[in-house]
């Protein structure tokens, strides 16, 4: 199903984009590889051993998404085919309470981590019903599926993508596509690092929860096996993120108790966060 397809994924300059990508090349699959970092993308594709477009971009520049589609499919035309897979993977994270939080964290996150996914697929999904196939692949986050405390704007986000990217495989699975959401928990990346504070600014320094995480090869491996596998759902956690995953939906009122307990006593500590 991968090999001389051609995908593409956002977010490939690094963690689980770029191992994603690798994975994907492995597996015979060409690429199209963006971001902001052209530098980035450009040592990611290295990494790659089938044809690559490294197509640098800023997510939340919409006028410009048109144009970028248009090069996307231009590209993928010469290389025999459409896009038949997009993952829409990049984002941005925060730790921060939301008492103190200013409304640019909200803003940013929101529009880098929902809007920016949403309106590129909007643009892509004609192409891929008009040639009858595609998959979309949308990597959102426990936090997508659990209220976690100081993410209160990355779970809002995250939250809108599942159910954004559920609305859409909804209405064209019986056109042809497919799609699954994967759920993280803690990867070995630099999302971490990257987050927002409650000022806007790069906290810049990782946590011990990412730090002790999975490895971004072994979180690309998971995901190649479940599409292989047709899933349309990927909780892609372990331990007590899995724990918190699972009784969100199974025994909410158990869930906001254990994470209200985690807020009172000082969880915000462990990251660094007063």
């Amino acid at each position: 199903m991968f090999e001389g397809k051609i995908w593409w994924i956002t977010g490939a300059s690094s963690g689980i984009g770029a191992a994603f990508s690798a994975a994907l090349s492995k597996a015979g699959a060409k690429l199209i590889l963006s971001g902001r970092n052209a530098q980035a993308l450009t040592e990611a594709a290295a990494r790659c051993v089938t044809p690559t477009l490294v197509l640098p971009f800023e997510a939340t520049d919409f006028a410009a998404l048109p144009q970028i589609v248009d090069q996307a499919w231009s590209w993928a035309a010469q290389q025999g085919g459409g896009v038949e897979g997009l993952v829409n993977n990049a984002g941005i994270s925060q730790r921060s309470l939301a008492v103190d939080t200013v409304f640019e964290v909200y803003q940013r996150i929101v529009d880098v981590d929902l809007m920016a996914p949403i309106a590129l697929t909007q643009l892509v999904l004609p192409r891929m019903v008009a040639q009858g196939s595609g998959h979309i692949v949308a990597i959102s986050s426990v936090a997508g599926i659990v209220g976690s405390p100081l993410r209160s704007a990355y779970s809002a986000a995250k939250h809108g993508l599942i159910g954004y990217h559920d609305s859409v495989r909804a209405e064209t699975a019986h056109l042809g596509l497919k799609v699954l959401v994967v759920a993280p928990g803690s990867v070995k990346t630099n999302v971490s690092r990257n987050a927002l504070d409650s000022n806007a600014k790069a906290r810049g320094f990782s946590d011990a929860a990412i730090d002790g995480g999975m490895e971004a090869d072994d979180a690309a491996a998971a995901i190649m096996a479940a599409l292989v596998a047709g899933q349309r759902e990927l909780i892609l956690a372990q331990g007590g993120e899995l724990m918190a995953a699972q009784l969100r939906r199974s025994n909410p009122d158990a869930l906001f108790d254990l994470t209200a307990q985690l807020a009172a006593n000082d969880y915000a500590k462990l990251f660094g966060v007063k």
